[in-house]
């Protein structure tokens, strides 16, 4: 008993001892309730509404009316429909156009709703299912190697969702066993459900080889809206989503700072896109901070024809911090660039000639003005070392109408 006070007391007077305590809270500096002496993320960060607008848009060919997935791989993007067409297609990525037609024979569209890959294959995921009666639900493994030889080598993967019991057929969209998202990562492919009637998607995991499997539940999350695709740039360890409302008001769904392939035990943040009426079904990525984003092609006469189009997306206020990257803005843009980011005591803002002199405000996440002026040329300076360590607001230009978040450290 006498050595284990005497441990005890040895603790608490040696300097520093105390601290290494792990402490949990939310990690992520963007976040309002960031916790600076937290050193375990334990999923609880809380945002402000966001929202994003493309840096471009590119019209697609009429063939890809109904687009419902994207991937990036060799250099190119790759799409499919999601209904009778046979065909996998590659894009360039300056004007979205068609360079490649390659048809998978020997197979159905059923319902082919979201495209993903590993090293060695593409998988189509066949598993759209609007009733929630299917039985039939499969992913196609189409190996890469054999994709240009002009007779893909294809096989299927059937599965089944292990809390599912009745199939009898529901209304259209009534169901929450409908699906147009996954990722393939290690051995295991990663379903993530489009839930009609809960509004969230359940993360559902089964083997990535042939055969017929039980898709395991391994946790869900209510996202409020309609997922409809993923991507996961596993270097970066992040997961993004996009769906839309039931109104047709897009929106991604960025997940990181989680361990292993709990993806939802990390972060989870909302950004809503100014597309509205935009039912966007794929996207892709390359590096986690330029992200692209289909939409199909929507119509609801005489008020709306939404045609189908790539939107490219650049996540550097959302993610750059957290990937160590930041991919500036293009030059011929109605825009400012800042950097760098985080700041520690001058932060560089570049613009247009055009866009100045413009007037600017540095606002803390509490409201308060904490900086103010004019930005005199295109490229100047705000010095910020008298601040705080902490999350701002930066507003330029007329009615403070351009916002960019930023981090002083």
């Amino acid at each position: 008993m006498t050595r284990y006070w005497l441990a005890i007391i040895l603790f608490l007077l040696i300097p520093g001892a105390a601290l290494n305590a792990q402490v949990k809270g939310c990690t992520d500096r963007l976040a309002v309730n960031y916790n600076a002496s937290a050193t375990i993320n334990d999923g609880s960060c809380l945002y402000n509404p966001s929202n994003i607008k493309p840096i471009a848009s590119l019209q697609l060919q009429g063939v890809l009316a109904e687009t419902s997935g994207l991937i990036f791989w060799d250099n190119m993007l790759w799409t499919h429909n999601d209904n009778l067409d046979t065909n996998i297609y590659s894009l360039d990525t300056v004007y979205g156009s068609i360079v490649n037609t390659i048809p998978l024979k020997g197979v159905v569209n059923n319902d082919w709703e979201e495209i993903s890959q590993d090293d060695e294959y593409v998988y189509v995921g066949d598993f759209g299912n609007n009733y929630g009666n299917r039985k039939d639900l499969k992913i196609l493994r189409i190996s890469k190697s054999s994709i240009y030889d002009g007779s893909p080598e294809i096989d299927t993967i059937g599965f089944s969702y292990s809390d599912q019991t009745d199939f009898n057929p529901a209304e259209a969209n009534d169901t929450d066993f409908d699906c147009e998202a996954f990722i393939v990562t290690g051995d295991s492919v990663y379903l993530f459900t489009k839930q009609w009637n809960s509004r969230g998607t359940g993360v559902y995991s089964l083997p990535k080889v042939p055969g017929l499997h039980i898709a395991r539940l391994r946790s869900s999350y209510d996202v409020n809206g309609l997922i409809t695709g993923s991507v996961f740039i596993e270097s970066k360890g992040i997961v993004v989503l996009t769906g839309y409302s039931r109104t047709l008001d897009p929106f991604l769904y960025l997940l990181y700072d989680f361990t292993g392939t709990d993806f939802l035990g990390g972060n989870k943040r909302k950004v809503e896109i100014s597309l509205p009426s935009h039912q966007v079904e794929g996207i892709a990525s390359s590096d986690g901070i330029k992200y692209y984003v289909t939409n199909e092609h929507f119509s609801f006469p005489p008020l709306i024809n939404v045609s189908q189009k790539i939107h490219i997306f650049n996540l550097s206020s959302f993610l750059g911090f957290y990937t160590g990257l930041n991919i500036p803005l293009p030059d011929n843009l109605n825009n400012y660039i800042i950097s760098p980011v985080p700041v520690h005591d001058q932060l560089k803002v570049r613009s247009m000639p055009l866009l100045v002199p413009s007037h600017y405000s540095l606002v803390s996440l509490a409201g308060q003005v904490v900086i103010a002026g004019v930005l005199e040329s295109d490229e100047s300076m705000i010095d910020v070392s008298g601040l705080s360590p902490g999350a701002y607001i930066l507003r330029i230009g007329e009615n403070k109408k351009h916002a960019y978040r930023l981090i002083k450290d």
